[in-house]
Order: structure tokens, then sequence, then C-alpha cells
């Protein structure tokens, strides 16, 4: 009989870090394993709302399709930890500059300091007060074809009229199923260009008021409009309006602007993620509103090896001030130096 050791992996949080993350998706836990492995200090603060959790699964991401959205995050978390980054569940609730760096404080009272951030804490979905569309997100009710289109495809799909993007995923979707609906919803019904590509493609078209969706057995099976009629449907796709979570963020001056495509609020960065703000970077839906998994994963890498090569750059030039002062290079009084610049009251010192 062999004994097996049970360990509960408790993180916690330390005062200080290199770099603090702020969200434990895909982003967010991809630029923390990239920041451990080039042995930095690092911890991701995760308040565990994650966009996709109604998913029954993470398409289109190589060598994972279809892992549950919660596994995913589990092995991230493992890796991360893995090599010396910290976990910590935590709703974060203000954000402030200070002379180093920042302070990140927790809505329990914890806080802890950075010298850099990574915002990863993605957006919200924001759906048409339509009875019937937030309970059925993420199973009948979808967005995003590429993410859900081969688990409906051959079915009677409607797309609602929600935005400016709407009659283009309209479009999108006819690629999975010959049976498309648009209904118009709240917007005027398709004219001119519009109304001819839809035509062309063989969509027809329902003006009027959606009222409902249908729901019998545990299964969507029409959408109601406002004059009692139902279009018999299986599946419904719906534009959302994307929002990103940054409120916390306001107190440095770092705040969601319109995205150029009309589908809702991001926070700018350049392709590193880097923002305006300094020390801040961004990374996944937060910045760019139709990133999936896959390419949230890799802008977090991104962002993370950027802001590594930045601390860095911070560090090499206090080493060349201390060696133009004649002190050896990694002394005790060096460290001790370095350490006080970057941490002020808070240095080990030697």
């Amino acid at each position: 009989m062999v004994a097996v050791e049970v360990v509960d992996v408790t993180d916690e949080l330390k005062n200080t870090y290199d770099v603090v993350v702020i969200g434990g998706g895909a982003a967010g836990l991809s630029g923390a394993l990239m920041l451990a492995r080039a042995r930095r200090s690092v911890v991701v603060i995760d308040a565990g709302a994650p966009r996709n959790a109604p998913a029954s699964g993470v398409h289109g991401l190589l060598a994972r399709e279809g892992i549950g959205p919660a596994e995913l995050v589990e092995r991230g978390r493992a890796e991360v930890r893995g090599y010396g980054g910290h976990v910590v569940s935590g709703e974060v609730g203000t954000v402030a500059r200070e002379e180093t760096g920042f302070q990140v404080a927790l809505a329990d009272g914890r806080s802890v300091r950075a010298r850099r951030l990574l915002l990863a804490t993605g957006l919200v979905d924001e759906l048409p007060d339509v009875p019937g569309l937030r309970s059925r997100w993420g199973r009948d009710v979808v967005h995003c074809p590429y993410c859900h289109g081969w688990e409906i495809r051959d079915q009677a799909i409607g797309v609602l009229g929600s935005g400016p993007l709407s009659v283009h995923q309209a479009l999108l979707f006819r690629q999975w199923s010959d049976d498309v609906t648009f209904f118009s919803h709240t917007l005027p019904s398709p004219a001119g260009e519009e109304a001819e590509q839809l035509a062309a493609r063989g969509i027809r078209v329902v003006d009027g008021e959606v009222a409902s969706l249908e729901i019998v057995d545990d299964r969507l099976v029409g959408v109601r409009l406002t004059d009692g009629s139902v279009v018999k449907r299986e599946a419904v796709a719906v534009a959302s309006r994307m929002v990103a979570r940054t409120g916390l963020l306001s107190a440095l001056g770092l705040r969601a602007v319109e995205h150029p495509s009309g589908g809702g609020e991001h926070i700018p960065s350049d392709a590193t993620g880097r923002t305006e703000v300094p020390g801040v970077w961004v990374a996944g839906n937060v910045t760019d509103l139709a990133a999936q998994v896959g390419g949230a994963a890799a802008a977090g890498a991104v962002a993370a090896a950027q802001i590594n090569a930045e601390l860095i750059a911070e560090e090499t030039r206090q080493a060349v001030a201390a060696r133009a002062r004649g002190e050896v290079p990694f002394s005790p009084e060096m460290e001790s130096r370095v350490c006080e610049a970057v941490l002020g009251d808070r240095r080990h010192g030697l």
C-alpha cells in the first residue's frame, strides 16, 4: 500500500512583486508564466469570474481543442506556480501610483505593491434585454462563429439585430448553416447593400421586435415576436456590446474608450500591450475585443516579455550608475542601494 500525501496549494500574498497581474484568464496566466520563467516575482490576482464560464469548451485552441474553461485555468495556474509564481483569489478594489510603482488594494483589505502592472481583466458582454438570452448564453445563444459555429452547424440559426455588426454576423453564420434568419428587432430593417447581401446569401429577414426566446425541455425552440408569432429556431446568435473591465484603473487616468469597430469599449495600447500610463500593460479582451483564447494567451506572453525588458533596462541603468560610483557589481552595498532605489523603505538591506 502506497501512502499519498495531499498538499493544498495556498498562495500567500507577499508585500511586493516585480509584477502584479490583475485577471487570471488566458492572457493573465500566460503573461505570468512568461514572467515567472524569466525569474521575476509575479502574482496573479483573480476574481474568478471568467467571461467564458458558461461555455462547455474552448474551441480553436491548438492542442487543447474542446478543453473545459475551468480545466484550462487550473492547468495554467499549476504551470505558473510550477515556476514560482503566485496565484491569489481576490477582487482588486483600487490601484494607486506610488513613487516606485503601484499599490494594489484588494476588496478584502489586503494590499500589495508592484513595480509594473499587467491588466488582463477581460470584458463584460452586455446583451439586449430579451428574456431568455442571458440564461441560454454560451449554450444555444452564442456570439462568435469561430467559437461556436461548428457546434450549431446545419441548425436553424437566428441572428438578433443588436448593433452595427449584426448584419456582418448573419453573413458569417451563413457559413455554418443554410438556414439563417435575421431578426431586425429594434434596428431598422436592412436596406440597400446590406439587404442585397442578405438576400443573395438566402438569409431571411424578419422585421419586428423580439419579445422572448421560446424554451422547451431546456432547449431553445424558437423566437417569439411582440405580435405573438413564433419563428422556429434551434440557436440564436447575438452580437453583444463588449465592455472592458477597467473601472479599477480610473484613478491612474486609464479609461476605456469606444472601439473603432463600434462593438464596445476597450483600453487602447500599442502592439506590445503598452498603455499610455507608464508601467501599465494590457493583454487579452480588455484591449482586443475580438481576441479568442489563443490570441489572448499570445498577447499576455508578448506583454510579459516587454515588461521584463523594461525592468532589465531599469536595473541596468541602476547598475551602470552604481559602477560609476565605484561600487563592486553585485556587492551587498550595491544590492542595498538598488533595493533602496526600487523599493524605498520596504527594502530588506544588507
